[in-house]
């Protein structure tokens, strides 16, 4: 696999100080043999971003923010820059969640300026894409998620940015899209991705899968054509959990060595 795996963590808005301790207990498991095959990251809440530096990064894990403001700095109380996520330790920040797009409005345009901004800052973005349950019945999937791309990315972002997949209605649910459904929109997603950066850099371009991933569904997931990891939820909240995914790899790899 020419595209090193990434398996990325979303804590959403959990976590407390004792749940470093999970974090430690990630790098526990995460062996050498794991890091050959995967990447592992975790985005908690901005709270703790700083206080898990320390843990995370002795142990090989890299950290992330769940969101970012477009300005480096300014009046807008509340809200967190790249600029700051940066110096706290990230090195990932997730823009355009489908939480974010839904409970706060954030278009794509939004996202692409957030997205700009995690570069601008020397952060990586793993942008998410994805559609509804009454887009997809009404067969308009592959369009929803083409415009979002397309909205999304900036024009100009290297071929280090990443992309999530994730199906609004597979999050939490516990519902998953078939294997060929998942095939499908990620080698559409991949075309597209390529439409809108150019340059052959979709073929380095990550593409993570994110919806109800969990220990039990992971192989078959990560298994898919051009899916490139996965974007966890829930599951990332438990060490046991995240790394049983991660785990997958060890067996992909031996699969095709």
């Amino acid at each position: 696999m020419t595209r090193r795996p990434l398996v990325a963590g979303n804590w959403k808005m959990n976590g407390s100080l004792a749940s470093l301790a999970e974090v430690a207990a990630m790098g526990g498991a995460y062996d050498v043999a794991l890091k050959a095959r995967v990447e592992l990251i975790v985005c908690p809440p901005a709270t703790l971003v700083a206080m898990a530096v320390e843990v995370a990064t002795r142990l090989g894990i890299g950290l992330g923010g769940q969101d970012c403001h477009v300005d480096a700095s300014g009046a807008h109380t509340g809200d967190i820059s790249a600029e700051m996520l940066k110096d706290a330790g990230a090195s990932y920040v997730i823009v355009g969640h489908s939480e974010r797009r839904a409970d706060h409005g954030e278009t794509d345009a939004i996202v692409q300026a957030k997205a700009a901004a995690a570069l601008r800052a020397g952060l990586t973005p793993i942008v998410c894409v994805g559609e509804t349950r009454a887009e997809r019945e009404a067969g308009d999937a592959l369009a929803v998620v083409g415009a979002q791309i397309d909205g999304s990315l900036p024009a100009d972002a290297p071929d280090t940015i990443v992309v999530a997949y994730e199906p609004v209605w597979a999050i939490g649910t516990g519902l998953t899209p078939t294997p060929a459904d998942v095939a499908q929109m990620h080698a559409f997603a991949r075309e597209r991705i390529e439409q809108r950066l150019g340059g052959g850099k979709s073929v380095n371009v990550r593409i993570l899968y994110g919806g109800s991933v969990k220990p039990a569904n992971a192989q078959e997931l990560m298994s898919i054509a051009n899916v490139d990891g996965a974007l966890v939820g829930g599951a990332s909240l438990t060490a046991k959990d995240f790394v049983a995914i991660a785990d997958a790899y060890r067996l992909i790899g031996a699969l095709s060595a």
